[in-house]
């Protein structure tokens, strides 16, 4: 969380960590509904309405017609939310670099083999690989 919270403190526009996870689900799914970015967010529709408001607000995200249900409002990244996550990714690698950097290579060694473990248990309980992150 230190990596996440530094990365992205140095994308701009500012988001805040709830906006961001938002726009981390919608780029997952390309489009998502309301009411199920809300349930992945575990938060209620109104509070998730609120924060897609302001994200846009800001030119990040684009609401458009369902295509199966003109009455559904399907959540989509704009050109502006597409470029500020590629932003955070890039802020982020760079970051995640600088710390294996700074760890002795026995660290890292005990690193990668302690996430190969968790990466197997959790596959061994046969968890969506979203829910692996």
């Amino acid at each position: 969380m230190v990596v996440w919270g530094r990365s992205a403190e140095r994308i701009k526009p500012k988001v805040s960590p709830s906006q961001l996870r938002a726009l981390v689900v919608v780029d997952r799914h390309g489009s998502i509904n309301l009411m199920s970015l809300a349930d992945e967010l575990g938060s209620i529709p109104s509070v998730t309405s609120r924060v897609c408001d302001r994200l846009q607000a800001a030119g990040l995200l684009d609401r458009v017609a369902g295509s199966d249900d003109r009455r559904e409002v399907m959540l989509r990244l704009s050109r502006d939310g597409r470029r500020l996550l590629r932003q955070f990714q890039r802020e982020r690698q760079a970051d995640l670099k600088q710390v294996l950097d700074a760890m002795p290579p026995r660290s890292r060694t005990a690193l990668l083999t302690g996430l190969n473990a968790f990466h197997a248990a959790a596959t061994d309980l046969d968890l969506p690989d979203e829910e692996l992150a």
